[in-house]
């Protein structure tokens, strides 16, 4: 009687001939595995990491059943085209981690044994957190984000340049910019590469090389400080059509919205409370030491 509970149970929890897919991504390939929801393995290849791949890997999966669930490798990186796809067509996606080294020294590690436990963790239960979509507003924030971060990286690095050349420049020439705040400097000094570009006759003298060099880091450095207004106001008019409530509490700037909006992604769904948030932002509470009532510093002293 117990077995033919637990049979019954199992038939309710999982409809019949369903499979759960498990996924390795590679940059060029991708290996897939699809079990049974018993854990046999059913089927396992490799697909090339392309639209028809996918394709493909989707086919090849409903012929052992019907694909509910996925676990992928690696959704934020190689397998995020792949996740847009999977839930595109209706799959729910569970993000996979890597398993740990005692997992992988007792089972082995190849390809087709990853993209097995892949899926074992969806089945288990290991794996729980939703892959993240990728394709709304805040993946284009992403985007538009990291092209800042690096325009303002490569801009303090040519200001640091031509600060630098200015300190072993001709006196004549560091007279000549004294007293000057750092946008007359950038301006003055992408002056010199106009002039100096229609004068190519004749021998060049340090003072001309070190004129060329401070006016093409200084146009360098007007190019990226544009780059960087225009991202900008991409960025604010991003958060002004999918996020204006963010901008009316106090401190929070385009900025700092678009920083939250990266750190909660386009699902939202993933977080499920205030107190994982929290976990999210690392500012969420930890225990004391297992099985002790006390903190695990001595008494009256504070912890730095």
């Amino acid at each position: 009687m117990p077995s033919t509970s637990l049979a019954s149970q199992t038939r309710r929890r999982h409809p019949a001939g369903e499979v759960v897919l498990g996924v390795d991504t590679h940059r060029d390939a991708h290996v897939a595995a699809v079990l049974a929801v018993t854990g046999a393995v059913l089927a396992t290849d490799e697909f090339p990491a392309r639209a028809a791949g996918y394709r493909d890997l989707l086919k090849w999966t409903r012929k052992s059943g019907v694909v509910r669930r996925a676990g992928v490798e690696g959704t934020g990186s190689y397998g995020a085209s792949l996740s847009r796809y999977l839930l595109a067509q209706g799959v729910d996606v569970l993000d996979v981690n890597r398993m740990d080294r005692a997992d992988r020294r007792r089972r082995g590690k190849s390809d087709p044994l990853d993209a097995q436990n892949a899926a074992r963790a969806v089945l288990s239960g290991r794996a729980h957190a939703r892959a993240k979509a990728g394709d709304g507003p805040v993946q284009i924030a992403r985007m538009y984000k990291l092209t800042k971060v690096s325009a303002v990286k490569a801009r303090t690095q040519a200001i640091n340049q031509l600060k630098a050349v200015l300190i072993t420049a001709d006196p004549a020439l560091r007279e000549e910019l004294a007293g000057l705040g750092n946008t007359e400097v950038f301006r003055t000094c992408a002056g010199f590469a106009e002039v100096s570009s229609r004068e190519r006759d004749g021998e060049e003298s340090v003072l001309q090389a070190t004129r060329i060099t401070l006016g093409l880091l200084a146009y360098r450095i007007g190019q990226l400080s544009e780059q960087i207004r225009e991202v900008d106001a991409r960025l604010a008019r991003l958060v002004e059509c999918h996020a204006p409530q963010l901008l009316e509490v106090v401190g929070i700037g385009p900025d700092t919205a678009v920083a939250l909006l990266i750190a909660v992604g386009d699902n939202p769904e993933r977080l499920g409370s205030e107190a994982s948030f929290a976990a999210l932002c690392g500012g969420n509470c930890l225990g004391v030491s297992a099985g002790c009532g006390q903190h695990p510093w001595p008494p009256g002293e504070e912890f730095a």
